[in-house]
């Protein structure tokens, strides 16, 4: 038993032979782009129509307020580990420290599901999207090679969900500085095209539109919080990168809570737009935004818009695997996975076996599992994470042998107490699919733990 909870000194963690250590490149307009590009995609793009329509009405923007206020709380948490404890791995190393090996493994274990499953989920909404705007252009790609294996339906493998993953991988394995580059464009793009639609669409707003403002009343807009709390995955794979960052103590507080912040605000303006141009009751549809622009006779908008939800998509899962790829990173380094995952490239100072083992095992169930089945598991591996990050916050001020210059929490310990509830909350709302499928996850992932990871864990020695 006290293998199981043996605490990984912080000393440890701060301390790694140059040939484990990443360079530090990113600052704190980087970690924002990083940010804003996990963060503003599918959630933009899709569920402001369908929850909108089913659940909240225009109150959609108290869902997503809401949704924001619970991430924003554990993003305070995780602003404090990282920028006292700037190291790969997020609420996994977190958890190595405060709570012991065997909660970290299993905190990494669902963050690694998060983290694996949205990728290839998103990568499987840009496949219906980037099709979609192949066809209006007359190319068409085959019916058997754009969806997940179904004979009945005609499909076998979404090809599109493999390539784009692939593209990325390789995007990764030239280094972070490159990959930095490549998201701060696509990050442009992608908020210049939201900025388009509020732009066109705040002249076609019609106040009656609004009315009844919660027509599913309260009940309604605490459904969809639970639902477009999926809108904000994404920004806990900042801390991720905060071996990489220079000065972490002032950039990864900044590069966190500012990117929460500006997605919530697009969020709430681009909901205000949808729902004021086209009827609640209208917007049950997979393009809403483009939707939106359709109605107003806007076509030439409603392209460019499509062309930014692919954009959109992709800084998605740029992040999204990053974040997979560092968190492997760290199970190797503990000696919880294979040594090969901690490996860096001479050349690139970057793990590139690492990342091709993640893109091909992500790839696969990219393209050969359905959407519905992949998004399922993504909401509790995120819970999980701020539940432990939530509780961590209490046991790390404890410890005085951390640096005294590192953000803190405010109005300790009621917001990290505050984080943890809602975040219990939540998770309770998820149905028992969710729950079982869950369970079987962490039945592997303690078989594994306790085959390789107990016997080979660097604490062993």
């Amino acid at each position: 038993m006290k293998k199981l909870f043996r605490k990984k000194p912080i000393k440890d963690l701060l301390h790694k032979s140059d040939n484990l250590q990443l360079p530090k490149t990113l600052g704190a307009f980087d970690l924002i782009l990083l940010g804003v590009g996990a963060i503003v995609g599918t959630g933009i793009f899709i569920l402001p129509g369908t929850v909108s329509a089913l659940h909240a009405g225009p109150g959609i923007i108290f869902s997503f307020v809401i949704a924001a206020i619970v991430c924003a709380l554990a993003a305070l948490c995780y602003s404090e580990f990282s920028s006292t404890v700037p190291v790969t791995g997020s609420a996994y190393s977190y958890s190595y420290i405060v709570f012991g090996e065997i909660i970290a493994w299993l905190v990494g274990w669902s963050l690694l599901l998060e983290y694996g499953l949205a990728t290839a989920a998103v990568a499987t909404g840009w496949s219906g999207y980037f099709t979609s705007l192949l066809e209006g252009f007359n190319i068409h790609i085959p019916l058997a090679l754009t969806g997940a294996f179904s004979p009945e339906e005609g499909t076998y493998i979404n090809l599109p969900a493999i390539c784009i993953i692939f593209v990325i991988g390789i995007l990764l394995t030239l280094g972070m500085k490159e990959s930095a580059r490549f998201n701060a464009l696509l990050v442009a793009i992608k908020v210049g095209v939201i900025l388009l639609f509020i732009g066109v669409g705040v002249f076609y707003v019609k106040p009656e539109n609004w009315t009844p403002f919660l027509p599913f009343g309260m009940s309604g807009v605490f459904t969809g919080a639970a639902l477009v709390f999926f809108a904000y995955l994404g920004f806990d794979a900042v801390s991720s990168a905060a071996e990489e960052v220079k000065n972490p103590q002032r950039n990864m507080p900044i590069g966190i809570i500012g990117s929460l912040f500006i997605c919530t605000l697009l969020y709430v303006v681009v909901s205000l737009v949808l729902t004021g141009i086209v009827p609640y009751t209208n917007l049950n549809v997979t393009d809403p935004v483009s939707f939106a622009m359709q109605v107003i006779n806007q076509e030439w908008a409603a392209g460019i818009i499509s062309l930014g939800a692919v954009i959109g998509m992709m800084t998605v899962i740029l992040v999204m695997m990053y974040g997979g790829t560092r968190l492997l990173m760290a199970f190797a380094r503990d000696g919880l996975m294979p040594k090969i995952f901690a490996q860096l490239s001479p050349k690139r100072k970057t793990p590139v076996k690492n990342t091709w083992i993640f893109t091909i095992v992500i790839s696969f169930f990219a393209g050969f599992i359905p959407l519905e089945t992949l998004a399922e598991l993504v909401n509790m591996g995120t819970l999980i994470a701020f539940i432990f990050v939530s509780a961590g916050i209490l046991n790390l001020r404890k410890n005085k042998n951390l640096p005294p210059n590192g953000f803190k929490v405010p109005f300790y310990p009621v917001l990290p107490i505050v984080s943890l509830i809602l975040c219990i909350f939540l998770i309770t709302q998820l149905s028992m699919q969710t729950w079982a499928a869950c369970g079987i996850w962490f039945i592997i992932g303690l078989i594994i733990y306790l085959l390789y990871g107990k016997r080979k864990s660097t604490l062993n020695r």
